[in-house]
């Protein structure tokens, strides 16, 4: 049984992964942009490979949005690297590596048996606040009109409040 996910307006734990083998990214560096977490599995599994894919093509997209996409797994640094350019990915991945799972197991987002990451999404405010999450079967692709959804309601102004 995974763990629950972290619920709208809860503050995102912080955390340090590595991005590159020599490079580490803070969440705290990202604060004042929209960020998507997709937690993912595996590189190189096929679900994995299109879900990533499908989210690269959709980079303008989530850019417009003003959000960043940044992916994490517990693959090492070197095994994403293979992958990205393997895949032709133009986003952050970051590596769960070591602790292994350690920030998975923060957002609810562990597979405690297989000693993998969930299938699982998070959008985060420009302030690091959760606004969106969502688990999806770990076989099954969840697309992106979750996401996208999420991001357009958080780019409209609040009912109520002046335009």
């Amino acid at each position: 049984m995974s763990a629950p996910l972290l619920a709208p307006g809860t503050r995102a734990p912080d955390f340090t992964l590595h991005a590159t083998p020599d490079q580490r990214l803070a969440l705290d560096e990202l604060r004042g942009r929209r960020v998507i977490l997709v937690f993912y599995p595996a590189d190189f599994s096929p679900v994995c490979g299109d879900e990533l894919a499908l989210y690269n093509q959709l980079l303008p997209d989530f850019h417009r949005l003003g959000a960043e996409l940044v992916g994490i797994s517990v693959d090492g640094p070197w095994c994403h690297r293979a992958f990205a350019e393997a895949r032709s990915l133009h986003f952050t991945l970051l590596s769960d590596f070591e602790p292994k799972g350690a920030v998975a197991r923060a957002y609810g987002a562990y597979r405690e048996h297989e000693g993998v990451c969930d299938r699982v999404l998070y959008l985060l405010d420009e302030q690091g606040v959760v606004r969106w999450a969502y688990r999806s079967p770990v076989g099954v692709n969840p697309g992106a009109d979750g996401i996208l959804d999420a991001l357009e309601a958080l780019a409209m102004p609040a009912a109520g409040s002046a335009a």
